[in-house]
């Protein structure tokens, strides 16, 4: 890691605050390309102006105008059973922060579409919780079967076993593991 900290510099984060906006671009982007996925936020924020992407907006519109957005199906009702759990404060993003790891998790995957991967990427990018290790994540797999030269993609028992040294601070080395996969 020492050598991917030289190549990648100083850690740099910036915090999404605005959580749920944070939790619908991630059930969004679900399964697509960062292209599509970015065209379809645009037709979405269209859709929910001139109030924002807001869970009492968002809960307002229907399933058919969530699909016209270019959400499927599925992703609309998603995207709609987290803005009526946060507009009826079934789920209360706000106080999120308070609670553990495990009780945001626990909290999340309650919601229709949002798994263990959404609730780490959640606690690293809008909570800033600094010891979280996505051991689910794609990337941080990858980079760690390159980094460790492991002949397969490590599974979650791996991954932590390797990432023992990095705690307290494995949300920082699981970005500097996404990095790594840039050289």
């Amino acid at each position: 890691m020492r050598e991917v900290i030289r190549r990648a510099g100083p850690f740099g984060l910036k915090l999404k605050r605005d959580r749920f906006q944070a939790l619908v671009y991630s059930i969004l982007a679900q399964q697509i390309s960062g292209k599509a996925a970015a065209a379809i936020r645009k037709k979405l924020h269209d859709l929910a102006a001139p109030e924002g992407l807001t869970p009492s907006r968002i809960s307002s519109l229907s399933l058919e105008e969530l699909r016209s957005a270019g959400l499927s199906k599925q992703k609309s009702s998603y995207i709609l059973d987290l803005s009526q759990r946060v507009h009826e404060g079934t789920l209360a993003l706000e106080r999120l922060a308070r609670r553990s790891d495990d009780a945001v998790i626990e909290s999340l995957i309650e919601v229709k579409g949002i798994g263990v991967w959404t609730a780490h990427m959640f606690l690293i990018f809008s909570l800033g919780r600094l010891d979280v290790l996505p051991h689910g994540d794609y990337g941080v797999r990858s980079a760690i079967q390159k980094l460790y030269g492991l002949e397969d993609l490590p599974d979650r028992e791996t991954c932590h076993r390797i990432a023992e040294p990095w705690r307290p601070y494995a949300s920082i080395a699981s970005w500097y593991c996404w990095r790594s996969l840039e050289f």
